[in-house]
């Protein structure tokens, strides 16, 4: 295997998180959850929306690259799509704490799972790997406005 290809899986897979023999994007959301108070939440807004951006883009671009390594789409060891997701649900809150991380790890993987409209729909949107992406944003999206709601009651 190429050096690049190499890589590129990696990135997909968040290193080993995507080699999980059961549930890694499970295992992908829980090593975003972990990764975000050091890498996500201590940048500005913008910076953190630059960041999902452009983990978007190049997401999808490895996501793709990675469908064709792995001769199938939507590969269940590509995760970098859960990152994406779960930073979304934690962009307007700099300070999370633990139990909003958990709300935003446990909100997410139900939005990811069951795939509500239009999450399910939006996989055929985009082509190749960018709709291995997009679902999981619309997942963050419903899960963002279910924390959002969490947070302004208080309970997170």
């Amino acid at each position: 295997m190429r050096f690049w290809d190499a890589c590129t899986l990696a990135f997909c897979r968040l290193g080993v998180a995507g080699l999980a023999p059961r549930a890694p994007g499970t295992w992908g959301t829980a090593l975003a959850c972990l990764l975000a108070p050091f890498c996500f939440l201590p940048l500005g807004l913008g910076w953190r929306l630059a960041v999902l951006a452009a983990l978007f883009v190049a997401g999808g671009l490895a996501a793709s690259r990675a469908e064709e390594l792995l001769g199938r789409k939507d590969p269940g060891e590509v995760v970098i799509d859960e990152l994406v997701g779960v930073w979304l649900v934690l962009l307007p809150f700099a300070h999370a704490g633990f139990r909003l991380i958990v709300a935003a790890f446990v909100c997410f993987r139900i939005f990811d799972i069951a795939k509500p409209w239009p999450v399910k729909a939006s996989e055929n949107w985009l082509p190749g790997g960018f709709g291995v992406m997009i679902d999981d944003v619309l997942a963050g999206l419903w899960a963002l406005l279910c924390v959002a709601l969490l947070h302004a009651a208080g309970i997170v």
